[in-house]
């Protein structure tokens, strides 16, 4: 039973977004497909893959709801990640949650490879709660913060959860009509992102459309991320299709 919550949550979630959609004259749902190409997957200060990296994202949203699908595949097949995740937003605030996992392709497949398994000792899930303001038709500053509250990945040696945290602030804004955030995300305690608690995720990215014919732009973004508590940096950069 515990096994195809995950499954029967989605599904549910989906069918009372398509009920939605049936009831208005004038549908306001959609479906969103697309995918970032990105040099390298750098996530809150964390390199991971080592190689360039294809993001896909298919999701549904509408009246302030969104359901979908994120994942990230490393060019090299070292690593590969699916997310299925849930927001509701009002008034410029965002409430997420997340569960993150990370297939392999091993044979036999691991037990922390299998998707229907949640035990808590050996699960590959890792469930993430949010809160995120960005209205920037108000101010030019978004906060995030989310902890993770499931998953072997967050347990101590004593196997209890770490609820390792995660906040950011982020500064948006606009120059020679090309937009760019400057941000820096930090861990409240020892957990997932660090040893100790400290800055993990500090960096500028700039935002930048192509005109390659009269009927396409393509989207290009571009990133330099220093995570001090790990001593290292990175140099993005990515494409959205």
């Amino acid at each position: 039973m515990k096994h195809t919550f995950h499954l029967v949550a989605f599904f549910a979630a989906f069918l009372m977004l398509n009920t939605q959609i049936s009831a208005q004259q004038e549908s306001t749902f959609k479906f969103n497909a697309g995918a970032d190409i990105m040099s390298r997957y750098i996530w809150r200060g964390l390199d991971y893959g080592s190689s360039p990296s294809i993001q896909p994202t298919l999701s549904i949203s509408g009246a302030g709801f969104e359901l979908g699908y994120w994942g990230a595949i490393s060019t090299l097949g070292t690593y590969s990640e699916v997310d299925l995740y849930a927001k509701y937003t009002f008034s410029g605030i965002s409430i997420i949650a997340t569960d993150y996992f990370f297939p392999g392709d091993a044979v036999p497949v691991a037990k922390s490879q299998k998707y229907f398994n949640w035990e808590k000792e050996t699960t590959g899930h890792l469930i993430e709660g949010a809160a995120q303001y960005k209205n920037p038709e108000i101010m030019p500053f978004s906060f995030l913060a989310g902890v993770f509250v499931y998953g072997a990945g967050d347990l101590n040696d004593e196997g209890n959860q770490k609820y390792s945290s995660y906040f950011e602030l982020t500064y948006s804004g606009k120059l020679a009509e090309n937009n760019f955030d400057i941000f820096v995300g930090g861990t409240a305690t020892e957990g997932l992102y660090g040893s100790s608690a400290g800055v993990v995720n500090v960096g500028i990215t700039a935002y930048r459309e192509i005109k390659l014919t009269d009927s396409f732009t393509l989207p290009l973004k571009a990133s330099v991320i220093a995570n001090p508590q790990a001593s290292n940096i990175h140099f993005v950069l990515g494409i959205t299709l």
